[in-house]
């Protein structure tokens, strides 16, 4: 396909379209009306004479003719864009940089280790939720970074490892020492008999350490179910059972006493996270400095 006399601004508005996956969300990308965006498309597919999108119930698909486009425009736009790079003039106020990732860590990790960007004048909007709904709201132009829990898959956004999470299986000492040693020498047997406090019904990350730990399935129901994490702890805290956590949270707690590991295994569960963004420049110049700081500190997490 011949893109020598294709428009540039056709082609920066594809792009748009391609990596959002969506008319609506590359209008937000760029700032344009929706019928805009559609009104370009339309100029573009009737200048290169093939239809580059199959127009879907939600969003938009790339044809073969759209995914060779961008793998051809793609590196060139986003060298431009940053020649010609984001700046804010003096005086002006900045943009915020919009964050999604999970509550527990933002929270409790994440927010305050961006403290000092905040007091050196970075504007922050956070939302919190769960991993594919936050990352189908990136692909839309809501967010500008994403923490995610699994790696996002196809080419329509860019991940960074960030860091792991370890599991720990941990309870309150008033059960630690009715178990005693049990939970090493009889495995799950040895909590048959205690409440189990998980995150959600389908016990997530319960289920994950009974396979990578015990080698076996999760068969039992939770007693407790809490929609955040920390709630979890709370609650096994208090002495209502036992759960598992990421080490991040409960760490405190285990170096006070207050909860107790039922077992450390030599190759616990780990979780990576993901720094997750679109391609391509991003016209906020705080977004790069977010993540960088994220990256950076994420190695002392």
């Amino acid at each position: 396909m011949e893109t020598a006399s294709l428009d540039l601004n056709l082609l920066r508005t594809f792009l748009a379209v391609y990596r959002s996956g969506s008319f609506t969300g590359a209008s937000r990308l760029l700032g344009l009306s929706q019928p805009t965006v559609t009104t370009q498309m339309r100029a573009l597919e009737r200048q290169t004479g093939r239809e580059l999108f199959e127009r879907l119930p939600r969003g938009v698909a790339p044809t073969p003719v759209a995914d060779e486009l961008a793998a051809r425009i793609a590196a060139p736009l986003d060298e431009l864009a940053a020649v010609a790079g984001p700046t804010v003039p003096a005086g002006a106020r900045r943009e915020p940089v919009h964050l999604g990732g999970p509550a527990e860590l933002l929270c409790t990790t994440v927010l305050p280790a961006l403290a000092p960007l905040v007091a050196e004048g970075v504007r922050l909007r956070v939302s919190t939720g769960l991993t594919d709904p936050l990352l189908e709201e990136l692909r839309a132009g809501r967010h500008d970074l994403v923490i995610a829990t699994t790696r996002p898959r196809g080419r329509a956004l860019h991940a960074v490892a960030l860091s792991d999470e370890e599991f720990v299986l941990v309870a309150a000492p008033v059960w630690a020492g009715r178990l005693a040693d049990r939970t090493a020498d009889e495995g799950p047997a040895a909590l048959h008999d205690l409440p189990l406090v998980t995150y959600a019904e389908d016990l997530p990350i319960a289920r994950r350490y009974w396979r990578h730990v015990f080698g076996r399935r999760l068969s039992r129901t939770a007693d407790v179910t809490v929609p955040d994490l920390r709630g979890v702890l709370a609650v096994v805290a208090a002495g209502a059972g036992f759960a598992v956590l990421p080490r991040y949270l409960c760490q405190d707690l285990l170096d006070s006493g207050a909860l107790v590991a039922l077992l450390e295994p030599e190759d616990p569960p780990i979780n990576t996270g993901f720094l997750v963004q679109r391609p391509g420049v991003p016209d906020n110049p705080d977004v790069p400095r977010v993540r960088a700081h994220l990256l950076r500190e994420a190695r002392t997490w």
